[in-house]
């Protein structure tokens, strides 16, 4: 082999080696950005606790959800959040409901597992409803 053909095989080897190096880095800062976005925007763990509006317990006792009212100052409308509270289990508090431009919550169950919170059905404890997804 010549020393040319032994450069440009060396020379491929490094560009592929570099293109493997900036796709991975690429890869990592595209992930490291896409979880901040939702950290900063959609996080529902970390959205303001309000002041207790009112509490509805499910037909067989498993579940409660609580609402709160969230008030955002002076140029922000008011928001309703609610949380599911596990009842007979040490599970932690989840945030189930997120809406904004509401005061008030009018919280109905369906059934064991199903509730309404201001019209908008979920099955507990799997579903959510916030209004950034709409």
């Amino acid at each position: 082999m010549d020393s040319d053909a032994v450069f440009k095989s060396d020379k491929r080897r490094v560009f592929k080696e570099i293109l493997i190096i900036l796709l991975i880095v690429g890869l990592v800062t595209a992930g490291i950005f896409g979880y901040g976005v939702y950290w900063l925007f959609y996080d529902m763990a970390r959205l303001p606790e309000g002041d207790f509006l009112t509490e509805e317990t499910s037909p067989d006792g498993t579940y409660t959800v609580r609402a709160y009212v969230a008030n955002g100052g002076a140029t922000v409308s008011y928001a309703v959040r609610g949380e599911l509270v596990f009842n007979e289990n040490d599970h932690k508090v989840k945030t189930i409901y997120w809406s904004y431009r509401e005061e008030d919550a009018d919280i109905t169950w369906k059934d064991d597992d199903t509730v309404v919170i201001n019209g908008h059905t979920l099955d507990v404890p799997g579903d959510r409803y916030d209004f950034r997804h709409d």
